[in-house]
């Protein structure tokens, strides 16, 4: 078995940001309430990457910030009209999700 971590971000309405998290190439998984007229529970995936995101207010009060390593960078910084910045470690953009949660999106340097 191997080891994940799951960062859950709190949401004012899940679908909205399931809707935005779409643009990032996350799909959604699973949506859990507790009985209707709840909040939603949601988790969405993009690769091995898990995201939870949680309309309860005592979850994860936010705003948070994740750190999403991609393969390319360049077509989400041109889609969000953003230039990714020079890091020793790879190129990366931030964005911010309807919630004010912060994404970082990073494509790493290769080897020289």
């Amino acid at each position: 078995m191997s080891t994940q971590i799951c960062p859950i971000l709190r949401v004012a309405d899940a679908a909205r940001s399931v809707e935005w998290y779409a643009q990032l190439g996350f799909e959604q998984i699973f949506e859990h309430r507790f009985a209707d007229g709840m909040p939603a529970y949601v988790g969405i995936q993009r690769d091995d990457a898990v995201i939870h995101l949680s309309e309860h207010t005592g979850d994860a009060p936010g705003p948070g910030l994740i750190y999403v390593w991609v393969e390319q960078i360049d077509p989400l910084a041109a889609h969000f009209g953003t230039t990714p910045d020079d890091m020793p470690w790879g190129r990366d953009i931030e964005v911010t999700d309807p919630d004010g949660n912060r994404i970082r999106l990073a494509e790493a340097r290769n080897p020289e």
